[in-house]
């Protein structure tokens, strides 16, 4: 939650920030784009670092470190120092989210890691939904930098609740060094499953930053002329998020991974068709729908991963969490494109696009990991 609390919040101020500098929407859109760039470079070193340090004390100094920049952007004076601050703030990010996967995936039975992952994601979900949230409603009561000081402040009281909960690892084994963590790490490559995986995990945010970065600028123009408290009201299309990645383990039991996700992906895309109706509630309903189906992809993919590479998980997650945010990197750039040549009709006909490459890639490759005994210091 601590981490996703930050990633996103920036989402709601987006026309804000444009209004208050004079930027463009593509010069503000950076500030998306600068995060998930520098997740995508920090990724796969923190995973190999984790694999030999350990992951406890990389997840609760990351944590504390993301409160500088936070509360730095809200003394920003121009939009490049937000955009240079936001990057510093994807290089702490990779070390909560990416190792925590690992943790799970190390300190967890092989049953239970499908559950467990959903229960993270509960927490991802709930974390974007807040920072959008709370950011968007201080920004319209207190101004955009009141927002950012606020957001420093709970991340520092949630890292302290970090550091005195978070039990140290007992099943963690170090790899045995960095060249060795190093050649483990190429070895990902050579697993179809995980590939395809991280193909996969590219086209969840590409799909995802696409929608819910340029739906701001929609509804922020007339008819609806939304505010950015109302923007930020919007996101609580993630809240319901709450409810339905609870569910993940049970449905992937029944269903299978596969199965699940080809579902997801097919309400997903019915979603995104819900938001081209020019009217609030099938909008609000459709972002819903694309949030749950989202999330639920989300979920089952960061599952597979951990459950899939059964050594060296930091560094298998690191490989997933980079090729995500550098779909949303990319998203953002290329929803930017489709934004100014064909407005949202054009985002909405370019995530259809994504969707069915994704549908694809696991109808070739995905294939349900077969049942493990827990792990006895493997990682």
């Amino acid at each position: 939650m601590c981490a996703f609390l930050q990633l996103w919040a920036i989402q709601a101020l987006l026309p804000t920030l444009a209004a208050f500098f004079g930027a463009t929407e593509a010069a503000v859109s950076l500030t998306v784009s600068a995060t998930t760039l520098a997740v995508t470079i920090t990724a796969p070193v923190i995973g190999v670092l984790a694999d030999t340090l350990g992951r406890r004390r990389i997840i609760v100094v990351a944590l504390v470190l993301l409160v500088v920049p936070t509360a730095l952007i809200g003394a920003a004076q121009s939009v490049d120092q937000i955009v240079a601050l936001r990057f510093l703030q994807g290089l702490l990010l990779p070390p909560v989210f990416a190792v925590a996967v690992a943790y799970i995936g190390d300190e967890f039975p092989h049953a239970r890691i499908a559950a467990v992952t959903a229960t993270y994601t509960t927490g991802s979900v709930l974390g974007g939904f807040l920072g959008r949230f709370l950011a968007g409603w201080i920004g319209d009561f207190g101004g955009w930098r009141v927002a950012f000081f606020v957001l420093a402040a709970l991340s520092l009281a949630g890292a302290v609740v970090v550091a005195a909960t978070l039990p140290r690892e007992q099943r963690f084994v170090r790899v045995g060094g960095l060249v060795p963590s190093l050649n483990m790490t190429a070895r990902h490559f050579r697993d179809p499953r995980l590939t395809a995986t991280f193909a996969v995990g590219f086209g969840v945010l590409f799909s995802f930053v696409t929608l819910f970065t340029y739906i701001n600028f929609y509804l922020a123009a007339p008819p609806f002329n939304l505010s950015s408290g109302w923007l930020g009201s919007l996101f609580a299309a993630y809240a319901f998020g709450l409810f339905t990645t609870p569910m993940t383990g049970p449905l992937a039991a029944r269903l299978g991974r596969r199965g699940l996700v080809l579902a997801a992906l097919g309400t997903w895309g019915l979603g995104t068709l819900l938001t081209l109706v020019p009217h609030l509630v099938p909008i609000f309903v459709g972002l819903v729908v694309c949030a749950c189906s989202g999330f639920l992809c989300q979920a089952v993919s960061t599952g597979y991963v951990a459950a899939t590479a059964t050594r060296a998980r930091s560094s298998a997650v690191g490989l997933y969490v980079t090729s995500y945010y550098l779909g949303g990197t990319v998203g953002a750039v290329i929803g930017g494109l489709a934004w100014h040549g064909a407005g949202w009709p054009g985002c909405v006909a370019l995530v259809w696009a994504m969707l069915s490459a994704k549908a694809a890639c696991i109808l070739r490759f995905w294939r349900d990991p077969i049942a493990a005994p827990a792990p006895q210091g493997n990682n």
